[in-house]
């Protein structure tokens, strides 16, 4: 007798693969954004940390990952642990993939 109201609001042919690749355009677009602004500046900087962490030298003054501040004594290639100087006379080996940031000196300012 009556048409139901679910007939009435069907679209027909190929508008209904349009309208549900336009439900998820949003989906898209959030990922697209997390990932530009979240995903990639992460790996770009473990990137960076990873080839710095290879060219670790001894004089280099770093942060491991508990809060420990030092300077690298003893730093071989290839080597898991580095021997680092946390105090005068007092070296602690650390496992090099501990370290999380490294302390550059600042350079001096000549003008006052």
């Amino acid at each position: 007798m009556f048409i139901t109201p679910a007939y009435a609001q069907t679209l027909s042919g190929g508008a209904t693969s349009l309208t549900s690749l336009a439900q998820f355009a949003p989906l898209v677009l959030i990922f697209v954004v997390f990932y530009f602004l979240l995903i990639r500046p992460t790996q770009v900087q473990q990137k960076k940390l990873k080839a710095r962490l290879a060219m670790l030298k001894r004089g280099d003054k770093i942060v491991t990952a508990g809060g420990i501040v030092g300077v690298v004594k003893k730093a071989g290639d290839g080597a898991t642990e580095i021997e680092v100087e946390i105090a005068p006379s007092v070296v602690v080996n650390v496992v090099r993939s501990t370290v999380t940031s490294f302390i550059t000196p600042e350079p001096a300012n000549d003008k006052i």
